[in-house]
């Protein structure tokens, strides 16, 4: 019997998959199509590297708008012991189909809009998601999965290079943002390479990184993390005024920040994502 690697190389060029379906991108849908194999099995490759794991074959794996099916190529190649595809462009669906007719049950096809479908309790631990995100919902989604964090592994993703700036972004520096605070709050986060805009098809106006965000093992209740996300947004929605007067409306918060050794007079970008974490356990508590 042949592996998933062999049967894939056996498929036409993403270039041929593109013209034989008529799959011109669509602004709408945040497409932007990565048609070379050398890349897309470099992401794969990269995060596989940087998690010390061989392959996928314990693992569940997630992707987000394959479209053509350049990285769902790579990721078959590294033969996950399961692998959910979430489309909402039936042209893509085909194409989906098509791989699943080649490969077997080891895919599983969802037709809808990943912002409407919850991932985190299909199938077994280990969960892995990795994915050419449509920009345009790209935070959306990782601000969803990061809710229930604790029941994946890894997020192997593509953002605009600015995005992934801000994730990796340090305290004090002027990427440094609400996203900096929540995600590295609940993961391990870092940039494996940046990507030119002509890597794709149509080339987007900016550059691309992927980002490798290692999950955290540390458990962090849903409702501290939806009052981390709403402080953030109230926090860096005014960043340019002290922090005092951005959270005015949260009661006692003078008090709160003296427990929790933030100067008043502080600014968004100078309060660390512990100290954000310990200001809303004082929040919710009272």
């Amino acid at each position: 019997m042949k592996d998933l690697a062999d049967i894939i190389n056996e498929l036409p060029s993403l270039s041929e998959t593109v013209n034989s379906n008529q799959l011109n991108a669509k602004k709408s849908l945040g497409q932007n199509f990565l048609l070379d194999i050398n890349i897309t099995l470099k992401i794969v490759r990269e995060s596989l590297k940087a998690q010390r794991l061989k392959d996928f074959s314990k693992a569940n794996v997630f992707e987000i708008g394959p479209g053509p099916g350049g990285l769902t190529r790579a990721i078959l190649s590294n033969n996950p012991k399961k692998f959910t595809v979430i489309e909402m462009d039936k042209r893509c669906i085909s194409i989906m189909e098509e791989l699943k007719s080649r490969s077997g049950d080891i895919i599983n096809i969802i037709e809808g809009d990943a912002l409407k479908n919850d991932i985190h309790n299909i199938g077994e631990k280990p969960r892995h998601i990795l994915s050419n995100l449509p920009y345009n919902i790209s935070t959306q989604l990782l601000l969803k999965w990061l809710k229930d964090y604790q029941d994946f592994e890894s997020f192997t993703l593509m953002f605009q290079k600015e995005v992934a700036d801000r994730l990796t972004a340090k305290v004090g520096t002027k990427s440094y943002g609400r996203m900096s605070v929540i995600t590295q709050l609940l993961s391990d986060v870092s940039k494996l390479f940046d990507l030119k805009p002509s890597c794709f098809t149509p080339a987007p106006k900016i550059m691309s990184s992927v980002v490798l965000i290692k999950l955290k093992k540390e458990h962090i209740d849903v409702k501290l993390i939806e009052a981390i996300q709403e402080i953030t947004r109230l926090a860096f929605g005014q960043r340019r005024k002290m922090i005092k007067k951005s959270l005015k409306s949260i009661e006692n918060i003078n008090e709160k920040l003296a427990q929790t050794g933030i100067t008043e007079s502080l600014r968004a970008e100078d309060i660390s994502p512990e100290q954000y974490l310990e200001l809303s356990k004082l929040i919710i508590k009272n």
